[in-house]
C-alpha cells in the first residue's frame, strides 16, 4: 500500500484496519504539512523523533510526550487537521471534567462521532437494548461530551431523549469546600427532575451515573417506576463495583439490562462493557481499537503491568480527526487481555487515584 493512500483512515466502523498500517497512515496525515493540524505541526518541532519516520506501530505511540495539559490553553481550531478543508464538519468542542484544575478542550469532527456511535450502537444491540425507545439522560451536558453521546444514542438507537440539567463541577466544588449537605441537596434535586419525567413519559432506556442511580434506588416509588417502564440502564461516569451491579441486577432492577461504559473527553468517547453471557457481574471495558486504546502501567516506572495486575490507565486516541497519544489518566484499573485482533489492553475494576497533577481527585456525581 502506498504511504499516501489514506483510505485506511475512512474504513467502516466494523472493518478493523491493520493496526500498524493504520498508525503509519495516521502519522503521515497528522504530520504532513498539507493535512496536519497547526498544533501538531508546530509541536513536532520540539519532538526528539520524526513521527512520519519513527512511529510505525501502536507500540511506538509511547514515544510521544503526554501533551494533554497543553490542551487547557490551545485554541481548539488549532487541533483540526488542515486536510478537512476550509469548512470542516465539527460536531462540537468538549471539555474535561475539571477534576484536576482548569479543563482541557478537544474538538470532535462528524466522521469520528458517526464512527463511535455506530460502534456504540452495535454494543447496545449485543447487550439487548431495545431499538426505538424513548431515553432519559441523567448525565452532564454543556461542555461534557457524554451529553452529546447521550443525544446521539437517544435519536439513533432510540427515538428521542429527555435531558436533566446537571453540573458535576458544582458538586465537586461543594464537596471540596466541605459543603456536603449542599452537594446532597443538589443531587436530590437532580433526582427530583428525573422523577417528573419517569412519572409522565414512556421511558424505555435510562442513562445515568452510578451515584445518581444509587440515590434513585433509595426511593421505592422511583424503583417501581423504573421496573414498570424501563427496559435497560446504561451507566457511566464513575465506578460501580461488582457487588452493587449484582444487587441491581438481581434485586433492585431484576430483568432490566444493565450496561456500563467507561469514557473520557480526551478519547472523545467511551469504552464499552464486554458482553459475557456467563458472568453478568463481570465488567471488562473494551475500546474501539485501534482508534482508542488503553495500556495499564506502573505509575512509578511507566512500565506495563502484567495481566491481572493493577496500574494506572494510559489512553491513546488516534483517528483522522484527532491525535492525542500517551495520556496518563487519573484512574487505576486491572489489566485484562483485549479481544482477539485488538491492540492495547482492556480494563476492569476502575477506581480513581487519590491525587493527580498535585490535586485531590473528587468524583462527586460524575
Amino acid at each position: 500500500m502506498s504511504p499516501v493512500d489514506r483510505s485506511v483512515l475512512d474504513l467502516p466502523f466494523d472493518v478493523v484496519p491493520d493496526p500498524d498500517e493504520f498508525i503509519r497512515v495516521a502519522m503521515e496525515w497528522h504530520f504532513n504539512p498539507e493535512t496536519g493540524s497547526r498544533y501538531w505541526l508546530g509541536r513536532a518541532r520540539s519532538l526528539d523523533f520524526d513521527p512520519r519516520r519513527d512511529v510505525k506501530s501502536h507500540d511506538d505511540l509511547r514515544l510521544f510526550p503526554n501533551v494533554v495539559n497543553e490542551l487547557r490553553d490551545v485554541p481548539v481550531t488549532d487541533l483540526v487537521p488542515k486536510g478537512y478543508g476550509a469548512a470542516p464538519d465539527i460536531v462540537g468542542t468538549y471539555e474535561s471534567g475539571g477534576t484536576t484544575g482548569a479543563p482541557k478542550r478537544v474538538v470532535c469532527l462528524r466522521d469520528w462521532m458517526d464512527r463511535m456511535m455506530a460502534w456504540s450502537s452495535a454494543n447496545l444491540d449485543a447487550h439487548g437494548f431495545p431499538r426505538g425507545a424513548q431515553w432519559l439522560g441523567v448525565t452532564p451536558s454543556g461542555p461534557h461530551i457524554v451529553g452529546r453521546v447521550f443525544e446521539e444514542s437517544a435519536t439513533t438507537h432510540g427515538s428521542l431523549g429527555f435531558r436533566i440539567d446537571l453540573d458535576p463541577r458544582w458538586v465537586k466544588k461543594l464537596l471540596a469546600s466541605g459543603r456536603r449537605d449542599l452537594a446532597d441537596d443538589y443531587a436530590e434535586h437532580v433526582v427530583d427532575q428525573a422523577a417528573f419525567i419517569l412519572r409522565t413519559q414512556d421511558i424505555g432506556v435510562m442513562t445515568i451515573t452510578p451515584p445518581l442511580l444509587e440515590r434513585l434506588a433509595r426511593r421505592d416509588e422511583l424503583v417501581d417506576l423504573v421496573n414498570e417502564k424501563v427496559k435497560a440502564i446504561r451507566w457511566g461516569g464513575t465506578q460501580m463495583d461488582a457487588d452493587t451491579r449484582h444487587l441491581y441486577r438481581t434485586e433492585v432492577f431484576p430483568g432490566l439490562k444493565l450496561y456500563g461504559h467507561y469514557g473520557s473527553t480526551m478519547i472523545l468517547g467511551i469504552a464499552g462493557q464486554r458482553f459475557d453471557a456467563d458472568d453478568g457481574d463481570a465488567c471488562v471495558f473494551d475500546t474501539l481499537s485501534p482508534y482508542v486504546t488503553f495500556s495499564v502501567v506502573d505509575p512509578a516506572t511507566g512500565e506495563q503491568v502484567a495481566h491481572g495486575a493493577r496500574g494506572q490507565v494510559v489512553m491513546n486516541h488516534v483517528s483522522k480527526g484527532l491525535l492525542l497519544p500517551n495520556n496518563l489518566e487519573r484512574d487505576l484499573a486491572t489489566r485484562v487481555e483485549a479481544p482477539t485482533g485488538h491492540v492495547g489492553d482492556s480494563v476492569q475494576d476502575i477506581a480513581p487515584v487519590a491525587r493527580f497533577d498535585e490535586e485531590a481527585v473528587i468524583e462527586g456525581v460524575y
